[in-house]
């Protein structure tokens, strides 16, 4: 499992040294909060055999409210991002279906108590091939490549049947898509992108959009909606959810 509190100062500190390097940098922060609600399903497999359950109507799963951060670094027509988003569900349920997660075997109108977090790391690079940044109205849209970094625990929990199984796993995926920024004036701004990849029988598929609202140069307010479809699908853990919703926060400028 990827150690977050490595990974996220690694990033800071490699971030920080090349805004030293580059004359027309412009470097930013954002933190915020996100509200996602979760459909979709999962499974604890023993060699590609288990049931699916729904998020929903089985485990009744909460929405995820969690904290978000994001530094970035631009440099004439490139851009460079990493964002932490880490997503958290659990809630307590009452299964509809009979299986077996891992081995361990449920039954129909079985009480269980479910866990799904997946921190997500998220590392993009894109070239804007349309760059006008100069005129009153800006406008830039380029390609994007993306590496998205899930690392999915799922604790399950039988009440009825009294056993308790956890999965993990940490999957990359490269994503490719695209960036867009709309500036309608030096204090408004509309950013969007979008991604998308299937490998190695996973997938995943992100979509954002926001807001961005400066009323000083180095200090504003970003908001806007996520859209997220993945679906992993390893030797011992099955997650194919959609989560989406609202995001929001504040953002510095240097």
């Amino acid at each position: 499992m990827l150690n977050k509190w490595k990974v996220l100062p690694l990033m800071a500190v490699f971030l920080l040294f090349s805004a030293t390097v580059f004359a027309d940098e412009l470097f930013s922060l954002k933190g915020g909060y996100q509200l996602l609600s979760p459909e979709g399903s999962l499974a604890g497999t023993v060699d590609g055999v288990g049931q699916e359950v729904d998020l929903e109507r089985d485990l009744n799963l909460d929405d995820s409210e969690n904290v978000t951060a994001e530094i970035a670094l631009k440099w004439g027509s490139s851009h460079l991002s990493f964002n932490y988003l880490p997503i958290g569900f659990s809630g307590t349920g009452t299964l509809t279906v009979a299986g077996e997660f891992n081995g361990e075997p449920f039954s129909v109108d079985d009480t269980v108590k479910t866990d799904l977090d997946i921190n997500l790391y998220d590392i993009g690079y894109t070239y804007y091939l349309i760059n006008f940044d100069d005129l009153p109205t800006r406008f830039q849209l380029g390609l994007e490549l993306a590496v998205k970094i899930a690392d999915v625990d799922v604790t399950f929990h039988d009440l009825t049947q009294d056993f308790v199984e956890s999965e993990s796993g940490t999957v990359p995926i490269p994503t490719l898509g695209v960036r867009t920024r709309i500036a309608l004036a030096d204090f408004l701004g509309i950013a969007g992108r979008i991604g998308y990849m299937e490998f190695d029988g996973n997938h995943f598929l992100d979509a954002e959009a926001q807001l961005e609202f400066s009323p000083y140069p180095m200090v504003g307010l970003y908001a806007g909606v996520r859209y997220f479809d993945l679906k992993i699908d390893e030797d011992d853990i099955f997650v194919e959810t959609r989560f989406s919703g609202p995001f929001g926060g504040l953002l510095v400028r240097f």
